[in-house]
């Protein structure tokens, strides 16, 4: 079960990183559907401990060390050559916006250079890659715990200070841009691309165990750990809406109304969870080019590491709203093979027995 829990709460740690970076995913994706998005994020939750438990227990089974052997298992050659180019291509993609967004928050919150935010992350992230995979999703791993205690603390507050009478919620909702039309695809976008997303690094963490069982726990776990921070984040957002509905980072601006220090730990905080989606996309990117066995991956991991710094100028804002649509439609295809792929091992279990 300890092994269980480590994999489930670096799984949290892997997605948290790219889709609650700074609460805005949240508030586009659920919150801005008003009540019924809580529907929505029950809707996420039990996808995610689904298409969690798969990919983990795939990744035991076939004791992957990259997303490939995967891929082409669940999607075949043809379309699995396709899927692994585009999630490949990803991986640098949401590492370029995490290194982007590191910048924002030293720029935003502590008044410093975006320049040293983006150096800083992308310097912590190449040292990091560099360490044995074990090692990584122990540093992964260990943020997300932290992560959930802050989370508790301001929807704690905001349930506490929560007046329904004061909300005006259809006037609130207007001021939001929604990422989908109506809330169910709000939550399957969510889904799709956070799985594009995170679905090559929970595979090599799944190729860490030999247990399947004990895998599929991690990922069940992880799975419904993730939709617990959704569903947190969701009402402590729809209790504030009124304040937050057009903010850049609406998280740290409830933790503000708190104290400042509540806000500034927050940041602390999402900065250790951007780290952790840069160094499992950093590392699974690498991995994908180069085996991590083989004496040249620390140099192309810091080659890899360099030109997504570079490439972290395009901006933030540009960055999240090109590379992130994207992925939620190519998820699609992959939940589509994950789900298919289920079905046919249902199958085959059922013929042997």
């Amino acid at each position: 079960m300890k092994k269980s829990l480590q994999i489930g709460s670096a799984f949290i740690g892997v997605i948290v990183g790219a889709g609650f970076a700074s609460g805005q995913e949240i508030l586009q994706f659920f919150s801005s559907f008003g009540y019924v998005g809580i529907a929505g994020s029950i809707v996420a939750s039990l996808l995610f401990a689904f298409l969690g438990m798969n990919l983990v227990q795939l990744g035991s089974r076939l004791q992957t060390t990259s997303h490939k052997d995967v891929i082409y298992h669940i999607c075949g050659r043809y379309l699995g050559m396709f899927v692994d180019f585009i999630i490949t291509f990803f991986l640098f993609g949401v590492t370029v916006v995490m290194f982007s967004g590191s910048g924002a928050i030293f720029e935003e919150q502590f008044g410093l250079p975006m320049l040293l935010g983006s150096l800083l992350m992308a310097i912590l992230t190449i040292l990091s890659v560099t360490l044995n995979i074990k090692k990584v999703i122990g540093l992964i791993s260990a943020v997300t715990p932290f992560l959930l205690v802050i989370v508790l603390v301001i929807a704690g507050y905001s349930f506490i200070h929560f007046d329904p009478l004061s909300i005006h919620m259809d006037a609130a909702i207007a001021k939001t841009s929604p990422a989908a039309s109506n809330w169910i695809m709000g939550s399957l976008l969510y889904v799709s691309y956070n799985i594009a997303a995170g679905a090559a690094m929970i595979t090599v963490m799944g190729g860490t165990i030999k247990d399947k069982k004990v895998a599929a726990w991690g990922g069940i776990i992880g799975g419904l750990g993730l939709g617990l921070l959704i569903l947190l984040i969701n009402f402590s957002l729809l209790t504030q809406i009124d304040s937050i509905a057009d903010v850049a980072m609406p998280m740290i601006t409830l933790a503000n109304g708190m104290h400042p220090i509540v806000s500034v730990f927050m940041a602390i905080i999402l900065i250790g969870m951007i780290y952790n989606t840069a160094v499992a996309m950093l590392y699974a990117f690498s991995a994908r080019v180069v085996k991590p066995t083989q004496p040249s991956f620390k140099v192309f991991t810091v080659l890899f590491g360099i030109l997504a710094f570079g490439a972290s100028f395009v901006g933030f804002v540009n960055l999240v709203g090109t590379v992130y649509p994207l992925m939620g439609y190519l998820g699609f295809t992959l939940i589509a093979a994950i789900i298919y792929s289920w079905f046919v091992r249902g199958k085959r279990s059922t013929q042997v027995s």
